[in-house]
């Protein structure tokens, strides 16, 4: 059984790949975090060595020994299945990663019909790893897949694009998610809507936060976002410099920070603009719409831009101190009293 949800047109080409036996030598999963990249990789290995008349049944010892990691002939390489994003660090995944893969993948199956290697991340191969690599998917070895998954293709140099097999993976419609997180998770109504706008469109996403304290986590940036907000300038410089140590340790982290400042920055666009039912935040609406009584829709719109610039500077590598204290400047200034965090509690 395919556990990948709602993602009916990359399934439908490896099906048709696999009963033509027709599949590529290697391909490139491309979507956002959490979309289900990992999740149809793993299938896909299961596919090929499921030992059932359908597959993957994910019930036969095979599927099952892939499942949790333990078959001889499925290799992960890079950021790993189920690394946080906070875990994640921007080292390069390495060409002696690489030329083990190449060995390896030189020797027969050990235990099963085909061997799969899944490059997880695989924007941060090196110079040297990614031409290394292009040998091997120049040279394709029979009863071998490599599947490469990566948030940015962009990132992959266009000679490993060109000999992989494309396959994007789109994010799931908001209410699509809140339907399955209550049919499949018995996740309350309330907690399913909340989860499926915070995920966009991510569902691996929205499974992890119901029991992974990420809620918690946003609750604590949120404060964070609010105090700097109210703050003065000598407040917001403060956290400017704190944003910009955190960038030196952990780059993904400030940029988390900043998406979530823009959505928040949207809602309260929304809210000035009267749709407040297409708000993302939707647990937050009584703070939204206190505080976009404050606001002009200009001086929203201008916040959005800001943070929006702020993000891709910090991206070409800007200097994040610099960049950081511009946008504190840049946030338009609260006159009315401090609005308070109304979270509700899920």
């Amino acid at each position: 059984m395919w556990q990948v949800i709602g993602q009916t047109r990359a399934l439908s080409l490896l099906k048709r790949g696999l009963e033509a036996g027709s599949l590529a030598h290697a391909y490139l999963f491309i979507g956002p975090a959490h979309v289900g990249k990992m999740a149809l990789a793993v299938n896909l290995a299961q596919a090929l060595n499921c030992e059932a008349a359908e597959p993957p049944c994910g019930e036969c010892l095979s599927c099952q020994k892939i499942a949790s990691g333990k078959h001889a002939d499925i290799q992960t390489i890079g950021l790993g299945q189920g690394n946080s994003i906070e875990a994640r660090t921007q080292a390069e995944i390495g060409i002696d990663e690489i030329r083990q893969l190449q060995h390896s993948a030189n020797l027969p199956p050990f235990e099963g019909r085909c061997k799969v290697f899944i490059i997880d991340g695989a924007e941060l191969l090196s110079t040297e790893a990614a031409n290394c690599l292009l040998k091997t998917l120049e040279e394709p070895v029979g009863k071998v897949v490599f599947v490469l998954l990566t948030t940015n293709e962009q990132l992959l140099p266009a000679t490993v694009v060109s000999r992989c097999q494309r396959v994007e993976l789109l994010p799931m419609a908001a209410a699509e998610i809140e339907s399955v997180l209550k049919k499949n998770w018995g996740i309350e109504p309330q907690k399913a809507r909340l989860l499926s706008r915070l995920s966009h469109g991510c569902l691996g996403w929205a499974v992890r936060a119901q029991d992974d304290g990420l809620l918690s986590q946003r609750a604590e940036r949120l404060d964070e976002l609010i105090d700097i907000i109210h703050a003065d300038y000598e407040g917001r410089f403060t956290g400017a410099a704190q944003l910009a140590a955190e960038f030196g340790q952990n780059r993904e982290l400030v940029q988390e920070k900043l998406a979530l400042w823009l959505d928040w920055w949207r809602d309260l666009m929304l809210v000035k603009a009267g749709s407040i039912d297409l708000i993302t935040n939707v647990d937050q609406e009584a703070t939204l719409s206190e505080m976009a009584r404050a606001y002009s829709l200009a001086q929203i719109r201008d916040a959005i831009e800001n943070i929006r610039v702020a993000g891709a500077e910090l991206r070409l590598n800007a200097n994040p101190r610099l960049v950081l204290e511009v946008l504190m400047l840049n946030l338009p200034e609260v006159e009315k009293k401090r609005v308070k965090n109304t979270s509700v509690k899920l």
